[in-house]
């Protein structure tokens, strides 16, 4: 089934970004970006693109749920569907804060979840129109050319992790017991990129401590199906349904993210 999606999927998407993204990319007016939280923002693309995503996935598996960025923001009670039987998750612009400054990078992210299990994945980079997706039990893809997770090679291993949305405590705990270990890079405050990074011998390792199902879902899925490993720092799996849960961890391979669970495991 999920196979099947994918060329729908990517026609949707490609759809969002012709009709809603790329026209407003750095030629946005002022009153077309809100603030919506401390240090994040929404503008008329996210909207207008996610209206036009759950339009289209729609269409194409009728009976699974939509739970949408914006729509959730608007209406929390649209996360009890994470767990529906199925359920369509969108990220209609994912990097909205680089997208509003008009930078890169900034993508659009789709996942189908089965039971708060994550059973396909899509991650899309309008501006160079690189696909990335995955399928349960089916591999990772960049195109369509599957894909093996690969590590930078580099000694110490390269970390990006982002210190956002950690308490004073948390910030000074990674920089005195974690960062020492590893060669920091910045993080691209773009899941749409940080994942494919850890697939593509450009990241090593990273930590997310925020956790919510449309940044994650597509790329935890991804990194899995690549063969590196993305979990909860005990080990568990992530599931859409348990979202609001702080900590993620994700690495190009199990060793890499064996060592920096350990070294979290300490602090």
């Amino acid at each position: 089934m999920t196979y099947a999606l994918t060329a729908g999927v990517l026609a949707v998407m490609q759809d969002a970004a012709t009709r809603a993204i790329m026209p407003r990319y750095q030629s946005l007016a002022a009153h077309e970006i809100d603030a919506k939280a401390a240090d994040d923002v929404v503008t008329i693309a996210d909207k207008e693109a996610e209206l036009i995503l759950a339009e289209g996935l729609s269409k194409l598996l009728p009976e699974a749920a939509i739970v949408g960025e914006e729509a959730a923001h608007a209406d929390p009670a649209l996360l009890d569907r994470l767990g529906n039987a199925l359920c369509w998750i969108i990220d209609p612009v994912d990097g909205t804060n680089n997208f509003a400054a008009g930078k890169p990078p900034f993508g659009v992210m789709v996942a189908l979840a089965e039971a708060g299990e994550t059973i396909a994945g899509w991650i899309y980079d309008p501006l160079s129109g690189r696909l990335c997706h995955a399928h349960r039990g089916g591999g990772a893809f960049v195109g369509e050319e599957r894909i093996t997770a690969r590590s930078t090679g580099a000694n110490p291993p390269i970390a990006a992790i982002s210190l956002v949305f950690m308490d004073p405590a948390q910030r000074a705990a990674m920089k005195a017991h974690i960062a020492p270990h590893y060669t920091l890079t910045d993080i691209p405050r773009c899941a749409a990129e940080q994942y494919p990074r850890l697939v593509l011998g450009i990241n090593d390792v990273s930590i997310f401590e925020r956790t919510l199902a449309w940044d994650h879902a597509a790329g935890v899925l991804f990194v899995n199906e690549a063969g590196g490993k993305a979990a909860r720092p005990d080990g568990r799996a992530y599931r859409v349904d348990e979202a609001h849960l702080p900590g993620l961890i994700g690495a190009a391979s199990e060793a890499l993210w064996e060592e920096m669970a350990e070294r979290l495991a300490l602090l």
